[in-house]
């Protein structure tokens, strides 16, 4: 249905089927890998699975598909391919029932090209906030340059505007900037000459992010965002910002007071009439 209404032709296999136990396209190797799969999906039948060849990171726990769908995606890249993935929060950083150990497998196999931090109340359907992944079968990739033993963290939580009280959307510009900072830490031509931004984006070294137990959440990495200097004496701000201060305890003050005359005025009005 997703791929009906906006008009995509795609082989979805001969029947309806479940990716996991009936895989209808098991010798598919793809140059391209986009999804959005469900969530913490507890029920997916994973004790039938154990002993699966698309595990080559570990078996993922019964409890959770997030780490079946990695692995499957991973299974079906061609050489040189490259999927991206939208996952819960929770995959990034989980050690629950062995999910951090297979996420440091992949890590070490130096697949995780870019992880993407994204802010919360962005989709319809829930308000937790999810993250990108993307991986690469091949760091190496003649078309970019040598990215082997580099991940690249960009933390966009602070991103986006509300567009009414539980939903968020980020802009056009922030896409873009989102997407040629990728572009550009590849080694894309046209993106141009990417460098690290305190608190949005950082290119980490596979030593760092084992410093790190292997948590791929990019706060982790990016760090503070810059605050610029005003060149303002700290002294001279002190006395500047305390004055202000006693200006808006005089002004609540003084509100407080008309509060209390206004409030006193309601009851005495809300007093019933007594008959002499």
């Amino acid at each position: 249905m997703n791929l009906a209404i906006r008009g995509i032709e795609a082989n979805l296999g001969p029947h309806h089927a479940d990716t996991f136990h009936n895989d209808l396209h098991k010798d598919l190797k793809a140059d391209f890998i986009l999804a959005n799969p469900p969530f913490n999906m507890s029920d997916w039948g994973g004790e039938r699975l154990k002993e699966d060849v698309r595990w080559k990171y570990g078996v993922p726990p019964v409890g959770n598909a997030n780490f079946a769908w990695v692995e499957h995606m991973i299974h079906h890249l061609a050489p040189g391919g490259v999927t991206g993935f939208v996952l819960a929060n929770g995959s990034m950083s989980s050690n629950q029932s062995g999910e951090g150990e297979i996420r440091k497998a992949i890590v070490e196999a130096d697949v995780v090209d870019c992880m993407i931090a994204l802010p919360g109340q962005l989709f319809y359907g829930t308000a937790i906030p999810a993250c990108l992944w993307f991986l690469a079968r091949n760091k190496s990739n003649a078309k970019f340059r040598d990215r082997r033993g580099q991940t690249l963290f960009i933390d966009a939580r602070k991103l986006g505007y509300l567009v009414d009280r539980t939903h968020r959307e980020l802009s056009d510009d922030e896409i873009g900037r989102i997407a040629k900072t990728y572009h550009a830490w590849r080694g894309e031509k046209t993106a141009g000459k990417y460098a690290d931004v305190p608190g949005f984006c950082k290119s980490a070294a596979t030593d760092e992010i084992a410093d790190h137990g292997f948590v791929l959440t990019p706060g982790r990495y990016v760090g503070a965002e810059q605050v610029e200097d005003d060149d303002e004496p700290f002294e001279e701000k002190m006395v500047r910002l305390t004055a202000k201060l006693d200006e808006q305890f005089a002004e609540a003050t003084r509100l407080e007071s008309v509060i209390r005359r206004n409030l006193k005025g309601i009851c005495l009005r809300s007093q019933p009439a007594t008959s002499k």
